[in-house]
């Protein structure tokens, strides 16, 4: 979309939002219009992460991507969590989880995979992606299956314990992916030897003086570094706002609609609060640049379940309203639904369009069932 076309869209809808907000009193029409400049203020937040992660370099900017792509939903879930709202706090983890896992990821792979016919990315990286997705899910069932044995204070300590080790391994991932194993977990094929690199070129569609080209040919970053910066928070800060007035409505709509807090928590403010992952992941597969669209899906639900959905246990201490980290077993059974198709699609390193529409079927599956209960 044309730059100027975009802008406009983009503060017509915050317009459109502010005036629903403060004159009217229809909840459904201040939910609708929340989400609508939400949506674009979440794609430019991942225009300007793009742009950001140009300057900073691919693995970087990935992380950097995912981390501004998960404002959204932390936001979100701050508030919630405000308003006592845990169940759809709760939700909305789940449903970022998934969400990041089966449509982002489905949607890059299988895009990425209509342009190129394998896609190829750090296998080493794939397995570590895999081993800390599995962690994910261990840490999530284990207060849910000790919770009949144990009394509620006990329950609130064990969620403590468990977000402080999930934060602590998060952390500790960061520095062997970033700093001590960087040019093992590095993107891209450069580390390989010659004939794996010629292989890896015959089965994408990409000979060695094609890849020179489109080297020569990747598009430069829209703003300066400068502009870029200033973007990112702008669009953060009125990505909270619009969260804000979201959460303020979102109750109340889903008790009209006679929609669950889980497929209102799990799917709906789950898809927009992914809208800036949902852009930049497709475009960097579209590009070729698999690696870095893995690294933006599966490293954003990394991230929801390592670090956001642990610092929000902690949020919800500092606001007197301490939040239990047991999840319900439909939310369970969707998490490990979603790791395990996404640890068996990713783990070889190697990705084309059919595993992308299995990922994208699976989540339907998964939406159908959450919007039934």
């Amino acid at each position: 979309m044309n730059s100027k076309w975009f802008f406009s869209l983009l503060i017509l809808s915050t317009l459109i939002s502010v005036g629903a907000h403060f004159f009217t009193h229809s909840e459904p029409l201040k939910f609708a219009t929340a989400c609508l400049s939400l949506l674009f203020w979440a794609a430019l937040l991942g225009k300007a992460t793009e742009n950001v992660a140009h300057y900073a370099g691919e693995r970087l900017g990935g992380f950097l991507n995912a981390t501004f792509g998960n404002a959204a939903e932390l936001i979100i879930a701050i508030f919630l969590v405000q308003e006592g709202l845990f169940e759809m706090v709760k939700a909305s983890i789940t449903g970022s989880i998934i969400g990041n896992l089966l449509l982002v990821l489905g949607l890059s792979v299988f895009f990425g995979g209509l342009k190129y016919k394998i896609q190829r990315f750090n296998s080493m990286l794939a397995r570590h992606n895999a081993s800390l997705m599995l962690l994910s899910v261990i840490a999530l069932f284990i207060p849910a299956a000790f919770m009949k044995g144990l009394e509620k204070s006990e329950v609130h300590t064990l969620s403590l314990v468990i977000s402080s080790l999930l934060i602590l391994g998060y952390f500790l991932w960061l520095l062997f992916s970033m700093i001590t194993h960087k040019e093992e977990l590095g993107e891209g094929i450069d580390g390989l030897p010659a004939d794996e690199k010629k292989e890896i070129q015959r089965e994408s569609g990409e000979t060695p003086a094609s890849g020179v080209v489109a080297a020569a040919e990747e598009e430069s970053p829209d703003w300066s570094k400068g502009i870029s910066l200033l973007l990112l928070i702008v669009s953060t800060a009125f990505v909270a706002l619009q969260s804000e007035w979201l959460v303020g409505s979102v109750e109340a709509v889903a008790h009209t609609l006679g929609w669950s807090e889980l497929f209102v928590g799990g799917f709906l403010i789950a898809i927009i609060g992914n809208a800036a992952e949902h852009s930049a992941a497709i475009f960097l597969a579209m590009k070729n640049r698999i690696g870095a669209a893995v690294e933006i899906a599966i490293g954003s639900s990394l991230q929801v379940a390592l670090f956001v959905a642990p610092v929000l246990v902690f949020v919800s201490w500092l606001f007197g309203q301490p939040m239990d980290f047991v999840f319900t077993g439909y939310e369970l059974a969707a998490i490990a639904v979603a790791a395990f198709i996404a640890k068996s699609i990713s783990q070889d390193g190697s990705t084309n369009w059919f595993e992308g529409v299995l990922l994208l079927l699976v989540y339907i599956i998964l939406g159908t069932a959450f919007f039934m209960v």
